[in-house]
């Protein structure tokens, strides 16, 4: 078959995710596709894979994106005549232990959040399940009975026929060798048979879609990792509809096949393959078998399903997988092209994921724009830290590793570290900082007192920097604290048109008077929340914009793709400028004592930036707070950024100290400031979030976002964003506990900690009411929390709980 010459869209990949891909593509979108596939369908890892089905994951969205791929599977053979293996056998997932019994409670009451079912049983009710396991060192488990398994090829065969009969084109044998590029777009896909012009690209690659977008210059932080598993011969007494079997105690996977079992597992060591390119017609290779590696998990095995020891192996697979750096799929669109997007690096979830990930990732394609929250799993939550191969492969190794560790809350990595520091990092250390890591930056978590080690020990309930935390969160509030957030990310906008383009990105007005500070969100066309920053301008054609450290390329990204046309330049000057929040009631009173410029509250009023002069630097300070207390953040030529802290420690002797985020964390709680990525998301408006005062609806001014506002201005809200304390000093919150309202779920947290000056927890989330969830609603019911499980009387807070800010922004 002849290749075409042009396409509007090219697919490169005929795995599972091209396969869906492609299918979406053209069933939803009537799009013309081509899909491109070096070897045959089902080629790369898909052909090989265990073909376990979970849906559970700890982002709603990314839920919902599975349990798509479960509806999909379910009905896909009869549309398209190809059976797909699909059988809903249900998931049990083994505690041997009360840490993992707890993640289970949690689990659990996520999956209540999330409208799934999931239920918590008994060792003995195990066994019946499944009577030939071992169950004596069982706590219990849980059980979701909508999880299964399924044929990978046959999923992907049926998805291919599938996309056909919708009208897309599948080639097989041909090889991308490049592409045709006019600035940072592509304009052609460069095959071994042809050239096909086109307007998009979707990179499903598998363990190759790192060197395909190398070709563009796009970066896919991918490392293939060899991943075994064995199918054994029949073994009497298993049932055919036994539910696939998760024992990460034991780090193994179970599910039936034929009348025995396919067996692996994630071991601690694993093995990684290679950091370059992959060898030429490695398609549908695999490796030697390895006893001595597996050994560990046969070993496991065989202590929980003594059956094993006495039965043959059929077949031992030893393929390769792409993993990620956090555990985590790429998808969307590539920051360094106008028009790449990425679908790649399963984890080993790519059988799972495959239904879904086609689905928004066609959706993505077609609008510009992801159609719900998937951050998690977004291409630009990567940074240029992610080119260096041997940092992707160590941190990978260790996610890999991972893989059926217990979730502890607020675990670090340890692997790859320090990779980038700030020049306070020393002197932090000499105060007995404990760092943890965000995009490669160093950053404080905490500083540990004399006479207790610097080190953070996890746990299920409160962990051993609880207290020091609460001792620098008081001294923030009643004396003042400096925060080393040097990792910020910071861009400036420059040229005749920055003030307009900004106007036109930002829901807040921004193009204020020169010396102005704005807090702004950036919407998509739904009206949701993509971005959350904020925007000083320094000059009439010159921005300085700040968002958070995870946030940089992806806000980068959007703010340069939604840039009209010339007439401005972005440039990110992260590395530039050093960050010194200095924050609490005596702020005022230490900045005085190394600054000759007039800080008071009429020479420098809230919201405002100003150039001053502290310790032979020109700092920007800028007056905001995230804590809820009097405070500027000073932006430091990054080279005088030690000299500027030494000033400021020394001016405030025994009232100021260093204060690390988990401190940050606590205080923004009290006072109700959402954090992006948790409180608010692309699925959030503002209006929603209570932050309809940041959007300038009044007047006519055009801004991205507005017409979906406008639909919905004055209109109940059928989902609020409210808070909770709960008076039960042990209860941890970490996010999607259960909010009830008189006994009936209403929604879950999106975040959750302590509040030290109120002495309670402290949990945000959004309320859900399809008439409204309007104060009379809200007043009249009563609220619980369901807490790993328990369920736990809460009190509705609707405004902040600690305010010292509104009196100390007018001093």
């Amino acid at each position: 078959m002849t290749l075409p010459t042009h396409a509007q869209i090219v697919v490169i990949g005929g795995g599972i995710i091209g396969c869906s891909t492609a299918y979406h593509l053209a069933r939803d979108h009537k799009a013309d596709v081509i899909l491109l596939e070096q070897g045959k369908i089902t080629s790369g890892s898909t052909w090989h894979a265990a073909g376990l089905v979970g849906q559970l994951r700890a982002s709603a969205s990314i839920t919902r994106v599975l349990k798509y791929s479960v509806e999909l599977y379910k009905g896909l053979a009869a549309e398209t005549g190809l059976d797909t293996g699909w059988k809903m056998s249900g998931c049990l997932r083994l505690a041997t232990n009360a840490d993992r019994w707890t993640e289970y409670r949690r689990l659990a009451t996520t999956a209540r959040s999330f409208g799934m079912e999931m239920h918590l049983i008994s060792p003995e009710e195990v066994k019946r399940m499944w009577p030939l396991m071992d169950v004596s060192d069982l706590v219990g488990a849980s059980w979701l009975p909508t999880d299964g398994q399924a044929s990978p090829s046959d999923i992907t065969q049926s998805l291919a026929k599938g996309a056909r009969m919708h009208g897309a084109r599948l080639h097989e044998g041909v090889t991308v060798t490049g592409f045709q590029m006019d600035g940072r777009r592509i304009t052609g896909v460069v095959t071994d048979q042809g050239t096909i012009a086109c307007e998009k690209v979707v990179n499903c690659g598998g363990m190759w879609a790192r060197k395909i977008g190398a070709m563009a210059g796009i970066n896919v932080p991918l490392q293939p990792v060899k991943h075994q598993y064995i199918v054994t011969e029949r073994i009497a007494g298993l049932s055919p509809d036994a539910p696939t079997l998760r024992d990460p105690d034991r780090r193994t996977y179970f599910k039936e096949e034929v009348g025995g079992l396919v067996m692996g597992g994630y071991e601690p060591n694993p093995q990684g393959w290679v950091q370059g390119d992959i060898p030429k017609n490695w398609e549908f290779r695999l490796f030697d078998d390895d006893y001595d590696h597996f050994a560990q998990h046969l070993e496991q095995a065989i202590a929980r399903v003594p059956a094993l020891e006495q039965t043959g192996v059929k077949q031992m697979i030893n393929g390769a997988e792409s993993f990620t750096p956090d555990g985590n799929f790429i998808l969307g669109p590539a920051p360094e092209c106008a028009n790449m997007y990425v679908g790649a690096g399963f984890n080993a979830f790519g059988i799972a994921s495959g239904g879904g990930a086609g689905w928004v990732l066609a959706e993505w394609v077609m609008r510009d724009e992801a159609p719900l929250d998937l951050w998690v799993v977004d291409i630009r939550r990567f940074s240029g830290l992610h080119r260096d191969r041997q940092w992707v492969f160590d941190r990978t190794m260790e996610a890999y590793g991972k893989h059926y560790t217990i979730g502890f809350p607020h675990e670090e990595y340890e692997s790859g570290r320090p990779r980038i520091t700030s020049p306070l990092f020393a002197r932090l250390k000499e105060h007995r900082a404990v760092f943890g890591s965000k995009l490669g930056w160093e950053r404080p978590n905490w500083f540990a007192p004399e006479g207790m080690e610097a080190r953070d020990v996890y746990s299920m309930g409160r962990q051993n920097w609880f207290a020091p935390v609460g001792a620098e969160h008081a001294h923030v509030r009643g004396k003042v604290g400096v925060f080393d957030q040097s990792s910020f990310a910071k861009y400036e906008l420059s040229g005749p048109k920055a003030a307009e383009a900004l106007e036109w990105i930002c829901a807040n007005r921004v193009a204020r008077d020169v010396g102005r500070l704005t807090y702004t969100q950036l919407l998509n066309t739904r009206g949701g929340i993509e971005a959350d920053l904020t925007v000083a301008r320094l000059a009439e054609d010159r921005f300085y914009i700040v968002t958070g450290t995870g946030f940089r390329t992806h806000d980068m990204a959007w703010i340069a793709d939604h840039l009209p046309g010339a007439g401005c330049a972005l440039e990110d000057v992260t590395e530039g400028w050093g960050t010194l929040s200095l924050m609490g009631p005596a702020a005022r009173a230490v900045l005085e004592k190394v600054t000759g410029a007039d800080v008071s509250n009429a020479a420098f009023p809230f919201g405002h930036v100003r150039e001053i002069g502290i310790a032979g630097a020109t700092v920007r300070a800028l007056r905001v707070t995230y804590v809820g207390e009097l405070g500027w953040e000073l932006h430091v030529p990054l080279d005088r950024t030690g000299a500027v802290f030494d000033a400021l420690m020394a001016a405030g002797g025994a009232d100021i100290r260093p204060v690390g985020y988990r401190a940050l964390e606590s205080l923004r709680l009290e006072k109700g400031y959402r954090a992006w990525s948790s409180d608010i998301t692309p699925n959030d408006t503002p209006f929603e979030a209570g932050l309809g005062w940041a959007v300038k609806m009044k007047g006519n001014t055009p801004f991205m976002g507005r017409a979906a506002l406008e639909a919905v201005q004055g209109k109940p809200l059928v989902k609020r964003f409210v808070g909770f304390t709960l008076e039960d000093p042990e209860a941890v919150l970490v996010g999607r506990e259960t909010i009830l309202r008189d006994g009936e779920p209403v929604g879950y947290l999106t975040s959750g900690g302590y509040g030290y000056t109120v002495g309670k927890s402290i949990g945000y989330g959004y309320a859900r009411n399809a008439a409204g969830v309007t104060e009379d609603w809200l007043a009249a019911g009563r609220y619980d929390l369901v807490v790993a499980g328990e369920v736990l009387p809460a009190r509705l807070v609707t405004g902040p709980l600690v305010d010292a800010e509104g009196a100390r922004i007018r001093a």
